[in-house]
């Protein structure tokens, strides 16, 4: 126990109250929202040391594509043309 039993119940609270809990936007189309992610420092295989990770929040349909630590901008947007 942390001090007594009075000073418990009167302290002023440090943290902000929450709020009521929202309900999550409901998916209704696969692969309208996405999360990309990439895995890496992983060992070099056929000059790949990465992948890419693409999942679909509505299925969980995921993609992995091996790529490199070094991919640009550029570069993801045609891994994405290439490879979905």
């Amino acid at each position: 126990m942390e001090g007594c039993d009075l000073c418990q119940r009167i302290k002023n609270r440090t943290e902000e109250i929450t709020g009521k809990l929202k309900l999550g936007e409901v998916l209704e189309k696969p692969w309208t929202h996405i999360s990309v992610d990439f895995i890496t420092k992983l060992p070099m295989v056929v000059e790949k040391d990465a992948i890419l990770v693409v999942c679909d929040r509505l299925s969980k349909m995921t993609y992995f594509v091996a790529t490199t630590e070094r991919t640009t901008a550029k570069g993801l947007a045609r891994l994405f043309r290439d490879n979905m």
